[in-house]
C-alpha cells in the first residue's frame, strides 16, 4: 500500500510539473528573436520552440533543464567564429537544429555542440556541417547521442578535429549517426561502459572508431568504410565489437581494425572487406575472433609482438591474399576449426573436416613482412614455387601455427543485413 501510493504521488507531481512547463517560441517576429533570450527567460523543464530560419549567434550556454526544439531545422550560424551551443545543465534535449561554420582554434577545442559535465542529455537529429568538432562530451554521464548527421571539411589530420568526441564520460550511447570527413568520425578516450551501435562512418581521414583507454565498451552494427583506417582500439579492456562490417579501408597502413594493448574481448560476427588488413594486433592478450567473414583484404590477419592466448575459430577466409602473419615463432594462439578458401586437403571420412592440418603463414608473405617492395613478386611463378617448398618443409616460418581441424565448406551465419 505504501509503495503505490508513494508512485500515486510521483506521477501526481510530474503532472503537475508538465502541467506548468512552457513553450518559448523563438523567430525574427516572436517574442524571443534570439535563442539565447529564450534560454535567459525560461524556466527549468520549459520547452523552447526554435522557429525555421538564420539565427547567426554563437556561444550560446544552455544552464538549466530545457527541450531545445528546432522547426524545419533552423540554421544556428557561428560564422567561423565561435563555438555554438554549450549544454551545462542536466536533462537537457537538443533536437532538429543544423548547427553549422564553428570557428577553428587548437586551443579551445571548438564544437558545433558541447556537453559539459552534464548528464541525462539527449542530442538527436541533428545536422552538423563545417563545426570542426561537431559533438563533444566531457566529463559527462548516461547521454544519448542519436541520428545526428555531421560533415566536415577535412583536409589533413593536424588542422581537423573529430565528428563524436567523448572524453572522460560514462554511460554513453551513441546510435544512429552518419558522420563523415572529419580527422575520427567517433572518438573514445576514457570512457567506460558505453554503447556504439548503427551509425555510418565513412570517409575519415584517420579512424572511423577510435577508442584510448576505455573499458566495458561495446560496440555492434556500424559500417566502416573507406576510412584512413576503419576502428582502432588502443590500451582497453573488455570491449566487445559484433555484427560491423570494416571495407575499403585502403592504404600504405590502412588497417580495417588495429588492437593494441587490448585485453579480454570477443570479437565475432562481423564482415571485414577489401581492406589493406582487415585485423592487426599488437600486444592483444585474451580475445576470441569468431564467426567472421575475411573477404578480398590484402591480409586477413596480422600478428605482432606481445599476442597471446588469442582464439581464432569457426571463421570463413576467402580470396585474402595473405589469411594470416604472425611475426612471433613462440605463441600459445590457436587457429582451429575455421574455413579457408586456399585449403586443398581432403575429407576421407566426410565429416566437414579436412584430414590433414592446414598452414596458413604463406613464406612469400613472412618475405614482404621483411621487404614490402617484394609484393611486385607477388603473382609469379616464383612465389608459387617457394611457398610450396616452405608449406613441404618449414623453415622460416612459425612451425606451431596451423588449423588442426580445416573446415571443408564455408560457414553461413546470421548476420543483420545493415543498410549500404
Amino acid at each position: 500500500m505504501y509503495k503505490l501510493l508513494l508512485s500515486i504521488i510521483i506521477c501526481l507531481v510530474l503532472m503537475h510539473s508538465k502541467s506548468q512547463a512552457a513553450t518559448l517560441e523563438v523567430c525574427s517576429t516572436c517574442r524571443w528573436t534570439t535563442v539565447t533570450a529564450a534560454i535567459q527567460a525560461a524556466k527549468a523543464g520549459d520547452r523552447i520552440l526554435v522557429k525555421k530560419g538564420l539565427y547567426q549567434e554563437g556561444q550560446i550556454t544552455v544552464d538549466k533543464p530545457l527541450h531545445l526544439i528546432g522547426e524545419g531545422f533552423p540554421i544556428l550560424d557561428g560564422k567561423n567564429e565561435t563555438e555554438i551551443l554549450t549544454v551545462m545543465a542536466d536533462g537537457v534535449i537538443v533536437e532538429g537544429f543544423q548547427v553549422q561554420n564553428v570557428g577553428t582554434d587548437y586551443l579551445e577545442d571548438r564544437a558545433g555542440i558541447r556537453v559539459r559535465k552534464s548528464r541525462d542529455f539527449v542530442i538527436r537529429n541533428n545536422k552538423l556541417y563545417n563545426t570542426f568538432f561537431g559533438i563533444y562530451l566531457e566529463h559527462s554521464k548516461y547521454g544519448v547521442v542519436e541520428g545526428n548527421e555531421l560533415v566536415g571539411k577535412a583536409v589533413d589530420e593536424m588542422s581537423s578535429g573529430n565528428a563524436i568526441h567523448v572524453w572522460y564520460s560514462k554511460g554513453i550511447l551513441v546510435t544512429g549517426n552518419q558522420v563523415r570527413n572529419h580527422r575520427d568520425g567517433i572518438y573514445f578516450e576514457f570512457v567506460d561502459s558505453s554503447k556504439v551501435r548503427d551509425n555510418l562512418s565513412e570517409d575519415n581521414l584517420r579512424y572511423g572508431l577510435h577508442f584510448m583507454f576505455s573499458n566495458d565498451d561495446d560496440y555492434s552494427d556500424n559500417i566502416f568504410r573507406r576510412n584512413g583506417a576503419g576502428v582502432a582500439v588502443m590500451f582497453s579492456k573488455r570491449v566487445n565489437m559484433w555484427d560491423n562490417r570494416f571495407e575499403h579501408n585502403w592504404g600504405v597502413s590502412s588497417y580495417g581494425l588495429l588492437l593494441k594493448e587490448i585485453y579480454d574481448a570477443e570479437i565475432w560476427n562481423n564482415i571485414f572487406k577489401e581492406n589493406s588488413i582487415a585485423i592487426f594486433l599488437e600486444g592483444a592478450t585474451r580475445i576470441n575472433y569468431h564467426h567472421n567473414d575475411f573477404i578480398q583484404n590484402g591480409w586477413a590477419i596480422k600478428m605482432s609482438g606481445g599476442c597471446l592466448t588469442n582464439k581464432v575459430y569457426d571463421n570463413n577466409f576467402i580470396g585474402n591474399t595473405f589469411d594470416l602473419s604472425v611475426s612471433s615463432h613462440v605463441n600459445d594462439n590457436t587457429f582451429d576449426h575455421n574455413y579457408w578458401s586456399e585449403y586443398t586437403g581432403y575429407d576421407l571420412d566426410r565429416d566437414g573436416i579436412g584430414d590433414i592440418p592446414f598452414r596458413p603463414m604463406k613464406l612469400f608473405g613472412y618475405v614482404v613482412n621483411q621487404t614490402p617492395e617484394a609484393i611486385i613478386l607477388l603473382r609469379s611463378t616464383f612465389v608459387d614455387l617457394i611457398n610450396f617448398s616452405e608449406k613441404v618443409s618449414p623453415i622460416f616460418t612459425p612451425t606451431n601455427v596451423f588449423d588442426n581441424e580445416p573446415l571443408m565448406k564455408r560457414l553461413v551465419f546470421e548476420k543483420i543485413i545493415l543498410n549500404d
